[in-house]
């Protein structure tokens, strides 16, 4: 399996934003789930169409990303399960190459915030250390990703 197709993260929830989030680049991101056992993700990337499968797995998985055009994702967008995800994303640069992904939720789940660093390797991953406006590391909390977000709702809320 080609490297590029796995996909090695560790999620956080957010403290505080110690920053003006204009002044980093930012994307708008809605999302909707055909499947969440298998992942099977469609995703709109401001004006990019996207069908994703991910794998099972925490920190390391496998990621496949197929391009759409909005027909075909208009027609799929029809089959999603539960809700839709809205949200912001801000790409805010850390030390060394780390990028941090932060997520700023619209509509069923206004409010909440997460981030996101991607890494070369697990070991990578394993030994970086969180800014101190990042939280809880949530890597391995599956009531946090988005597709279960999409189907059950924010954690602890009935």
């Amino acid at each position: 399996m080609d490297k590029k197709n796995i996909e090695i993260e560790r999620k956080f929830l957010v403290k505080d934003i110690p920053f003006d989030l204009k002044l980093f680049e930012s994307s708008f991101i809605r999302q909707g789930f055909l499947c969440i056992d298998p992942c099977l993700r469609l995703r709109q990337k401001d004006d990019n169409y996207v069908f994703t499968f991910k794998g099972r797995g925490y920190i390391k998985r496998i990621e496949f990303e197929y391009p759409l055009s909005f027909e075909q994702f208009s027609f799929l967008w029809k089959k999603i399960e539960g809700k839709e995800i809205i949200k912001r994303r801000y790409l805010i640069p850390l030390y060394g190459d780390y990028v941090a992904e932060l997520d700023i939720y619209e509509g069923e789940l206004l409010g909440f915030k997460n981030v996101e660093v991607e890494f070369p390797s697990e070991e990578a991953a394993n030994e970086f250390v969180p800014p101190k406006w990042f939280g809880k590391d949530i890597s391995f909390v599956t009531e946090y990703t988005n597709s279960n977000l999409s189907i059950f709702g924010f954690p602890g809320k009935k």
